[in-house]
């Protein structure tokens, strides 16, 4: 199978949503062949078994670093899948690095050969609330990006 691009976060509170935003915005300028969009919600565990048998595999979700709001950051999933194995780690606590570690451990030789994420600094996490206007403009940048990684051309500015 091709790549999977799975945005994890909670549509309800502010930045967080990010991932699930993301994925809605990919799905709606038609993607390229081989490529599936899963809104991976809040389910960060489910995230893990999603990644079955994919080549490539993309998560998408929000960050709180302290740096500027609207920043992107890339991760090789290389770089988190090795974690000490997951002890105390409850539903709400289960973050994407969480995720690609108990892929790595769960599915073994189904797991994706290529893994990346995408970070995106948030500034807001109230309930409620849409996404900031630097979260906002760093998804349609990271579309763009992704778009363009994945082999489509992202759509014409006001189409």
């Amino acid at each position: 199978m091709g790549t999977l691009v799975i945005g994890c976060g909670n549509l309800l509170r502010g930045d967080d949503a990010a991932g699930p935003v993301l994925i809605r915005r990919m799905s709606d300028r038609g993607l390229p062949e081989g490529v599936r969009c899963v809104d991976g919600g809040t389910a960060g565990m489910d995230v893990a078994f999603q990644m079955r048998g994919f080549e490539h595999v993309i998560v998408v979700d929000a960050c709180t670093s302290g740096s500027e709001p609207g920043a992107v950051f890339e991760v090789r999933g290389s770089e988190v899948e090795n974690l000490p194995p997951l002890t105390g780690i409850t539903m709400h606590s289960f973050r994407w690095d969480h995720a690609i570690a108990l892929g790595r451990r769960l599915l073994k030789d189904e797991y994706p050969a290529n893994v990346t994420a995408y970070l995106i600094e948030g500034e807001t996490f109230e309930v409620g609330e849409g996404l900031s206007p630097a979260v906002d403009r760093a998804v349609d940048q990271l579309v763009d990006r992704l778009f363009e990684r994945l082999g489509a051309r992202p759509a014409e500015a006001g189409s």
